[in-house]
């Protein structure tokens, strides 16, 4: 795969991580001024989920203590993680040096999480996740230090 290929194939995939995040946003926002737990209790009848076990009684309760304040919050720290992924991929997309300095870094911060996450529950998803980002991250380096090469020519 040329090297210009491989940008776009990133820069496709946090594109599509933005606009997610984007449509995850805007649904935060059409749940203000609703009542939330109400909405989260009908959520789980809805999907035939036992309201009394752990989890659905911990979703409810946590709907239950989300304000208006919170959720505007949450939408816009969405938002502003949908800027970053979106710049990152126009970045990429027009093989700007910036473009793969900022995903370089930007999935390097990702790496010790993921590492954390190895050591406290071994499994084949972590495994995946780690060796895809370091994956990318080495791409990126790559990618820059034949940029920097090249330059010097």
């Amino acid at each position: 795969m040329k090297l210009s290929q491989g940008l776009r194939a990133v820069a496709a995939v946090e594109a599509t991580k933005g606009l997610v995040v984007v449509l995850a946003g805007c649904g935060l926002l059409a749940l203000v001024h609703h009542d939330l737990q109400r909405a989260a209790e009908a959520l789980v009848r809805h999907t035939h989920l036992n309201p009394a076990s752990h989890l659905p009684r911990v979703f409810i309760a946590y709907a239950g203590q989300l304000d208006n304040a919170h959720l505007m919050q949450l939408a816009l720290g969405a938002f502003a993680y949908a800027a970053v992924r979106l710049v990152e991929a126009y970045g990429l997309w027009h093989e700007r040096g910036w473009g793969e300095a900022f995903a370089a870094a930007s999935g390097a911060v990702y790496v010790p999480f993921e590492l954390r996450e190895l050591l406290r529950a071994p499994g084949l998803l972590s495994i995946i996740l780690l060796a895809v980002n370091v994956a990318i991250v080495a791409f990126m380096l790559y990618g820059l230090r034949r940029r920097r090469a090249g330059a010097r020519r």
